[in-house]
């Protein structure tokens, strides 16, 4: 291990790499559907003992009433992360109404009509009549039944004591926070550069219900009588069927500088969109989106990863990024795994932190419109094909096979997993990096390619999968494995939500038109 060590500090050009560089902060953001016991989308309204959606720290909704979101804290400790998930999601089972379930996968359950999905409701106070309003703008735009799908968010940052002594070692003689922000930046090119690799390591949604695409051209081929899907596809949600916008693709989103991400999202968010104007208003007069312009906020972005900064009340999420700098990173390219309870686990986690830390002390040279574009092109062909194994991606204009560039990566990011071990004792960082070299070598392994064997030996259609897996995942989290205290935690934490609501609430002085008008304004 200490020649490892070594070899890993000499190809970062590091020094050392000391004891508290590894406490790596971290949280999860989980994104699951409330479902009946017959496997559709719940249309009854947010449990009340869950709190409010608006103001509750662990459980809110995103798009819609029936979509959950459960939020950790950060932490240092990967199993106090992961605990604390699991925590949620048994308090969140145990207080679900009328038998529901959770959804265990990234695609939705099927559909008879997108207007039983009743988007999600944040009160009467002005911000959360504008987040029920935006949300609406996102149903006007690209229809509710895409906005159901799930994902996880991985928030990943690196110690406060990792900077200035990293600083130091590059040499460089700007603000501190200057120099956090650009590293991010840094991160997040070469992130953007092999986030492909996460599409076909952990892509969890190669097949989908057909009514997910009723009226919507598709290149998904029949499975069953239910079900469509793509022989080698990986993560749909990533693609032309999930988060994706004609309107954006037009977008150069640069992360060389802060200002010029910031300033392509603030052009964006203050640019009128010819199809989105003609949305108009309801007939009552009342709106249907917070604006036409091609970003509504600056969250309508869909990216794979995004810089991020803690905001304060009413503060906009660019405007604290510009002032504080960035102070964490945010992935978004993740399925749920419907294998794992909590569709993710500690070997993925582990693996994130090598990943991660490797695309930050990796070089990074600053990217261009050739490259964004190029990056684009390989994710598609990944998302729809990544387990071919002839596929061919391609890296400054030259092909190259995806085994073999995926091997390359994972024998650079052992560098970052051997630093983790080191500091961490023992081998979990490097057997994480392990199993997803497994995965290359034998696309089986994937949770795609676990997925279509099962549904084709077991003759499942998607739904019964999903609804199979479903059912197992509630069974295993909602027996009795939550103390008293962590209940009574989450009990409380609802009763201040709502009171919190309801202040923000009795303190608006202004109408919400008034609230619009200055909203879209700064």
């Amino acid at each position: 291990m200490t020649k490892q060590f070594n070899e890993s500090l000499q190809h970062y050009k590091l020094p050392e790499f000391a004891t508290d560089w590894g406490h790596i902060r971290r949280g999860i953001e989980k994104e699951c559907l409330r479902v009946t016991p017959e496997g559709a989308i719940s249309r009854n309204p947010h449990p009340a003992a869950l709190g409010s959606a608006l103001t509750n720290p662990y459980i809110t909704t995103d798009f819609a009433e029936a979509l959950l979101e459960f939020i950790t804290p950060t932490y240092a400790d990967i199993d106090e992360c992961l605990g604390m998930l699991e925590n949620i999601h048994r308090f969140s089972l145990q207080n679900l109404e009328n038998d529901e379930l959770l959804w265990v996968s990234s695609m939705p359950c099927p559909l008879s009509n997108e207007a039983v999905i009743r988007i999600a409701e944040y009160g009467s106070s002005n911000i959360g009549t504008m987040k029920n309003l935006y949300r609406r703008g996102l149903h006007h735009r690209y229809g509710s039944l895409m906005q159901t799908i799930s994902g996880l968010h991985y928030n990943f940052s690196m110690p406060d004591s990792f900077w200035e002594p990293y600083q130091k070692i590059c040499g460089d003689q700007q603000s501190l926070q200057d120099f956090r922000t650009d590293k991010y930046l840094h991160l997040i090119r070469n992130f953007h550069r092999y986030s492909w690799l996460l599409i076909y390591l952990f892509g969890a949604s190669p097949a989908a219900c057909k009514c997910f695409v009723q009226g919507r051209e598709h290149s998904l081929q029949e499975l069953d009588k239910g079900s469509l899907y793509l022989p080698y596809a990986t993560c749909l949600r990533m693609g032309n069927l999930g988060y994706k916008s004609e309107a954006q693709k037009s977008l150069f989103v640069c992360y060389n500088e802060l200002e010029s991400y910031v300033d392509c999202l603030y052009k964006a968010m203050h640019t009128p969109y010819p199809e989105y104007e003609q949305i108009g208003t309801d007939p009552d007069g009342s709106y249907r989106q917070i604006n036409p312009n091609l970003l509504q906020l600056e969250n309508e972005f869909y990216s794979t990863i995004r810089p991020k900064r803690t905001v304060a009340a009413g503060e906009r999420p660019l405007t604290a990024l510009i002032n504080r700098g960035i102070e964490y990173v945010e992935v978004r390219a993740l399925d749920l795994n419907p294998y794992l309870p909590l569709g993710i686990d500690e070997e993925e986690v582990r693996f994130l932190d090598s990943f991660l830390l490797h695309c930050l002390l990796a070089d990074s040279p600053e990217c261009d419109q050739r490259e964004y574009f190029e990056v684009a092109s390989n994710l598609a062909a990944t998302v729809e094909n990544g387990r071919n194994p002839e596929l061919q991606l391609t890296v400054e204009s030259q092909a190259i096979s995806l085994r073999d560039w995926a091997s390359d990566i994972l024998d650079k990011v052992e560098y970052a997993s051997t630093l983790l071990d080191s500091n961490a004792g023992g081998s979990a960082y490097g057997d994480a990096l392990r199993a997803q070299q497994a995965k290359v070598e034998n696309s089986d392994l994937t949770p795609s390619g676990r997925m279509l064997i099962d549904m084709k030996e077991n003759e499942l259609s998607f739904f019964r999968f999903a609804m199979g897996r479903s059912m197992a995942t509630r069974d295993f989290l909602k027996n009795d494995g939550l103390s008293a205290e962590t209940r009574s935690a989450f009990e409380a934490a609802s009763v201040v939500s709502l009171a919190k609501q309801k202040e923000i609430e009795a303190a608006d002085t202004q109408s919400f038109d008034e609230f619009l008008r200055e909203w879209n304004k700064s």
